[in-house]
């Protein structure tokens, strides 16, 4: 294929794609700020950063970042401790210069020991919170922002409580009117969507927006009781001009280099915002049709560069985000265009047309983030680890389950130590097995030996009786630690003192091999 035709056909995907990213991003960007205690053009200030800047720099293909709601609680505790504002800015500029050199130092590898039911857990508590999270702001609640993924609320509420209350007493008919054409429609419009033709390539959530606009106007005509108001629309910043626009961005306060909080909320930031971002980077290409893999050390250059940018003009700290990520590879997107695309969309948007953005009901919006949810935490993943065993199976619900009823940080982190428990306890199954058939013995090793597997190569070692022949059979590893090689070796040293006649048998390498001393002529490396 020429690289026209792959250009053509990367645009012809991956601008619809990033028109959904940015409807999805838009109501994000605004509650993660809010949540955040920050300015709420300051996340629409890192929603564009997270398009454009990380976007341009990052090699992954599909992933969008942008301000995160897994950091809520740390940037709302900063800016509250800190002297000003200005000076949080600081700490995020210092925090991607930190990121900066967790990219020279390779630290990205670190996120290639994630076990794969950690990953797919996360991303199904993302999509189960997605659907809890924004049902009550379908039917016209607004008391928690729309970017806060916590379960326990700063106005009492949780999760569940929320859902209750506005069963009970909240509900705006006609948000719910409008979510419900929406769900529907979007779940229709994915079985019903040409295959051919340009209506193919016309973003489901696009229409859904317009048709929430148009029925919300024609409430306001016909049945004014049912018209959303205004406390339950989109509520962008509207500058009067290109210079009030100009000085909606702050920029740092440089005087408070020297405070220690500034610093320690710079290096909070940006551990925090790196293993969220190679997460989510992981997750998503878990879920790319094409299985690409990113580089994890270049993401954390990107990362760290737009953190830079974003502190420099007063934006809140960005990550890779799953929920936006998700919602591009819903999409089909194909290449990183979508997501650079979505960071210019949103820049017009607050630029030229904040009046009409302000006309979109919230409610529409959630029913996109519904319809990106179910997608995410689908029945059939569940069903999908249960087959595939416990050791799978348990830390993939232990993920979803702390990440529900936490947030997304404690919950990765409760998920991380049961994984790893498991993988644990994976690798302390017996390795060796010993057999003995009168005076002939076998010693197996069953995969590969490390460090952790001397005690247990010294216990098979010691049950091998005087005057016999025993098969030290490695054929089944690809390495051996040095610790168990001597091991071995002082077992091969000591079988001449008890007449015991040794095979070593496997291909572990030349150098494992070559260090394995043969004393005795009995001794044969097959």
């Amino acid at each position: 294929m020429s690289l026209a035709s792959k250009f053509t056909t990367s645009w012809r995907q991956d601008v619809p794609a990033s028109i959904v990213v940015a409807l999805v991003a838009l109501p994000l960007c605004l509650g993660v700020a809010l949540a955040s205690g920050a300015p709420l053009f300051s996340g629409l200030i890192s929603g564009i950063v997270g398009g454009i800047v990380i976007g341009m720099l990052s090699k992954s293909p599909l992933s969008v970042s942008g301000p995160a709601a897994g950091l809520t609680v740390i940037v709302l505790d900063a800016i509250q401790r800190l002297p000003s504002y200005e000076a949080f800015l600081l700490a995020v500029v210092l925090a991607g210069c930190i990121q900066l050199l967790f990219s020279v130092s390779r630290g990205g590898i670190l996120s290639e020991f994630v076990p794969s039911s950690v990953i797919t857990g996360m991303l199904a508590a993302i999509g189960l919170i997605l659907i809890l999270k924004q049902f009550p702001h379908a039917i016209g609640y607004d008391a928690d922002p729309e970017g806060s993924f916590s379960f326990f609320q700063a106005n009492g509420e949780n999760t569940f409580s929320a859902i209750g209350h506005v069963l009970r007493e909240q509900i705006v008919w006609g948000a719910a009117i409008i979510a419900a054409i929406s769900l529907a429609f979007l779940f229709w419009w994915d079985h019903a969507k040409p295959k051919e033709g340009p209506l193919r390539f016309l973003p489901g959530p696009l229409v859904v927006v317009v048709g929430a606009v148009l029925i919300n106007a024609l409430f306001g005509m016909a049945a004014p009781d049912l018209q959303v108001q205004a406390s339950h629309l989109v509520s962008v910043p509207v500058a009067a001009g290109l210079g009030e626009f100009i000085g909606l961005f702050t920029t740092p306060d440089f005087g408070q280099i020297s405070n220690a909080a500034v610093w320690s909320t710079a290096v909070t930031l940006a551990i925090v915002a790196s293993l969220e971002s190679l997460l989510s980077v992981k997750a998503i290409d878990e879920i790319d049709p094409k299985r690409r893999t990113t580089d994890k050390n270049r993401e954390l250059f990107a990362q760290g560069s737009g953190n830079i940018v974003a502190g420099l003009i007063g934006g809140l700290p960005v990550t890779s985000v799953i929920v936006r990520s998700s919602a591009n590879v819903d999409a089909n997107a194909n290449s990183q265009l979508s997501t650079i695309l979505h960071g210019c969309w949103l820049l017009l948007s607050v630029l030229l047309i904040p009046a009409i953005l302000n006309l979109i009901p919230l409610s529409a919006l959630a029913a996109v983030l519904i319809a990106t949810g179910y997608k995410l935490t689908k029945p059939s993943l569940f069903t999908k680890r249960f087959k595939q065993g416990w050791t799978q199976f348990v830390p993939f619900v232990v993920t979803v389950g702390a990440i529900l009823f936490t947030d997304l940080l404690e919950g990765i982190v409760i998920g991380l130590v049961v994984g790893f428990v498991f993988v644990i306890g994976r690798n302390f199954r017996p390795a060796i097995i010993f057999v003995q058939d009168g005076d002939s013995c076998m010693i197996r090793a069953r995969r590969n030996l490390y460090f952790i597997h001397k005690y247990e190569l010294q216990k098979e070692l010691a049950k091998v009786p005087d005057n016999t022949h025993v098969l030290i059979d490695l054929s089944a590893t690809s390495y051996v630690d040095i610790d168990n090689i001597d091991i071995i070796n002082a077992f091969v040293r000591n079988a001449q003192f008890r007449n015991i006649g040794v095979i070593v048998r496997g291909d572990v390498g030349e150098q494992t091999a070559s260090k394995i001393q043969a004393p005795r002529k009995e001794v044969v490396f097959a």
